[in-house]
């Protein structure tokens, strides 16, 4: 019952927020022009940006497989791919991407994959995902000080307070895996103090939680310690997985006949925006992600700036969304299918 309150209050959530996002950006806009603009752009340059998220989703998947692999567990690519799809579909449809995971394990558990592998394996894939965010974000900080005034004047506190979220986010989860001991020392010590000043109320439950989630970072630090170039190999990919889906932008720039910007910049605004809006509460991003787009990609796209928006959001999200949602959906198909198939097995 709390599990499908919990998916009608997120399903309620993101037709709200996605209602609010178009009222906002759309609202006394020239609907008709926009159109127009639209239909203006190259389809040629359009098509590629839809491969692009297609080899996002399949670069997860491949990290899967590969660290799968690392375990003894031979899985074909193909089932990694509904494993990745339906992560993504799950997160682009919950706030701050939390119901990914969970979906995935679920479905991992078809394949008899223990829970504890299951969890260790995303939560890397999480730690790096993360991870590269702060990579660029920083470097953008420090290396590239025309970059970061030229484009993004207007939005750097939103931009500091998501590079901050971000390091803290991997900072916390990096303590969690590589000191343990320490992490749990600190937890049980704030949770203790909140019990004393009534501010939490004491349950055994969430205790015996606790040592359960904790459990898991051991088995996380212990995995890392023996597959250091496993990790080197997930980074990488995951590098080039999340270059892929920032550069669909650049092919909406190409659609429209754009020059004049480098292609690196383009690829490195919408890195911004991620970087941003990551960490919030926003299923997708949703409305944040429109707003950035509009406002620091003003000087790139220029009359076109809102059609750009609508592409550009189009193809990385909303196509990550239908894409991820149709392979869901064959994922349930397929393991429906199976378990009807050994159920009629058993009773022959």
């Amino acid at each position: 019952m709390q599990t499908k309150k919990k998916a009608i209050w997120n399903a309620v959530l993101l037709f709200v927020v996605f209602g609010l996002t178009v009222y906002g950006v759309f609202h006394g806009e020239d609907l008709g022009a926009m159109a127009d603009a639209i239909k203006s752009a190259d389809i040629r340059w359009l098509v590629p940006g839809i491969a692009l998220v297609l080899f996002f989703i399949w670069g997860e998947s491949i990290i899967i497989w590969y660290m799968m692999r690392s375990f003894h567990i031979y899985l074909k690519k193909r089932i990694c791919f509904l494993f990745s799809s339906v992560g993504f579909f799950f997160s682009c449809i919950t706030p701050s991407a939390t119901g990914g995971q969970p979906m995935q394990i679920y479905y991992m558990r078809k394949e008899r994959i223990p829970v504890p592998v299951a969890t260790v394996i995303l939560m890397i894939v999480t730690i790096t995902y993360k991870l590269v965010l702060v990579v660029v974000g920083l470097g953008i900080l420090f290396f590239a000080p025309g970059f970061l005034h030229h484009y993004l004047e207007g939005i750097l506190p939103v931009y500091y307070l998501g590079i901050l979220l971000n390091v803290f986010c991997v900072g916390f989860m990096t303590v969690l895996v590589f000191h343990p001991v320490l992490a749990e020392r600190i937890i049980l010590t704030g949770m203790s103090g909140l019990e004393r000043m009534h501010l939490l109320k004491h349950k055994e439950s969430r205790h015996v939680k606790f040592q359960e989630s904790m459990q898991v970072y051991r088995e996380t630090a212990d995995y890392l310690k023996e597959h250091k170039m496993v990790l080197f190999h997930v980074i990488a990919v995951t590098f080039i997985q999340r270059l892929a889906l920032f550069a669909v932008t650049w092919m909406v720039y190409l659609a429209f006949g754009m020059e004049g910007t480098p292609m690196w910049d383009v690829v490195m605004l919408q890195a911004v925006i991620s970087v941003s809006v990551d960490m919030l509460p926003l299923p997708g991003g949703m409305g944040i992600s429109e707003t950035l787009f509009l406002k620091i990609f003003q000087p790139v796209f220029l009359s076109v700036t809102l059609p750009a928006m609508v592409l550009s959001r189009g193809l990385g999200y909303y196509s990550q969304l239908i894409i991820s949602a149709v392979f869901t959906v064959v994922a349930q198909v397929y393991y429906m299918v199976q378990s009807s198939a050994k159920q009629n097995i058993e009773q022959a």
